[in-house]
């Protein structure tokens, strides 16, 4: 009898466990056709408009080497400035998400975004001294880049002292990343005190705001390297993420070093965060709202909820980019919109998730 009960359990587990993977994939795959969708979208979306038919008939032209009906100046819209931007926002988009849903992970905390640890201040910081010298475009971003990474070194680095240890304690690691954070922004409004009211004050600020419409081809490659050198170990490891969520003992116990597998998490969350920082400035709320929304649709598996996150991020960022060319005639600023979406968004999921963020 209790043979028989067990084989019966058995069974239903694994029918249980096949439809959940039935249905995680399922999901997975219409958010892959649904970016898909939406990456064509975006190129029709602008203050110069494009339909449909006039978009595929260029990529048509350009790929099978046919003349161009519609000319340089449309392609200089398509290709020069429409095309990176989408290729940025997509990119970071999956970037900001991937690093969010893995600290959720790694720090056992819903409330975790890919700022906790500092890189984003710490690239704004570099930003801001980057325009206070009137450096040029590349020196910005890579100043912005190196001030993200020395931020979140110097949060570990506060936090091994303050713990007497190589690593410290995850709680001393937040608290020392959101003092990082802190004393990042006083110095960036101690520069715009400084900076020129009528030049350097406006640039700061605007920069800070987020944005993607000055981005640029040789910007995609400078964002690409470092967020695929990210996002890559993160996805190759995210089996590794379930048994972290659930405790360092409990990793432990799956043969799982537990030390390694943090300082790799927070190095590529670093990268990716810095990286997307230094290129479009400080975009919020995706690595933190994104995640949870992923979770809700997939579970907590990580095995389907970083794709979920990276592709659903992805498709979020795109149109809010959409939404900020296209609603007025003056660009809206990307941070503006992905808080105005964001802050009641989570709400939302605060309220419906009570029982549990997992």
């Amino acid at each position: 009898m209790n043979r028989s009960l067990s084989r019966e359990v058995n069974v239903a587990e694994s029918k249980v466990k096949r439809i959940s993977i039935r249905r995680t994939g399922y999901a997975n795959a219409f958010f892959f056709i649904l970016l898909i969708a939406v990456f064509l979208f975006s190129f029709t979306v602008g203050s110069y408009k494009l339909s449909f038919r006039e978009v595929f008939e260029i990529f048509y032209c350009k790929i099978t080497g046919t003349p161009d009906p519609y000319g340089a100046d449309v392609d200089s819209v398509l290709f020069i400035v429409r095309m990176p931007r989408i290729f940025a926002a997509m990119i970071i988009g999956c970037a900001l998400s991937a690093a969010g849903s893995a600290y959720q992970g790694l720090f056992r905390n819903p409330m975790v975004a890919p700022d906790i640890l500092g890189a984003s201040g710490g690239a704004g910081l570099g930003a801001a001294i980057g325009l206070f010298l009137s450096l040029n475009a590349v020196e910005v971003q890579l100043l912005s880049f190196l001030f993200g990474l020395g931020a979140v070194l110097a949060a570990i680095g506060i936090s091994s002292f303050v713990n007497r240890s190589a690593g410290g304690s995850l709680l001393s690691l937040i608290l020392t990343g959101m003092v990082v954070a802190s004393l990042a922004q006083a110095l960036i409004s101690l520069i715009k005190f400084a900076g020129d009211p009528e030049n350097k004050l406006p640039e700061i600020t605007f920069w800070l705001m987020g944005g993607l419409s000055t981005i640029t081809v040789s910007d995609v490659f400078f964002l690409f390297i470092p967020v695929m050198i990210g996002i890559i170990p993160l996805y190759l490891l995210k089996w590794k993420l379930n048994s972290l969520s659930f405790g360092d003992e409990e990793a432990a116990a799956l043969g799982i070093n537990t030390n390694r597998m943090k300082i790799i998490v927070i190095v590529c969350c670093t990268l990716i965060t810095a990286a997307s920082v230094s290129v479009a400035g400080i975009i919020g709320w995706i690595g933190l709202i994104i995640p949870h929304f992923a979770r809700m649709i997939v579970g907590p598996n990580y095995k389907a909820a970083l794709p979920a996150s990276i592709l659903i991020g992805s498709i979020y960022l795109l149109l809010v980019d959409d939404m900020a060319r296209s609603l007025f005639t003056t660009e809206i600023p990307l941070g503006i919109l992905t808080s105005l979406i964001g802050a009641p968004f989570f709400i939302y999921l605060l309220l419906k998730g009570r029982r549990g963020w997992a």
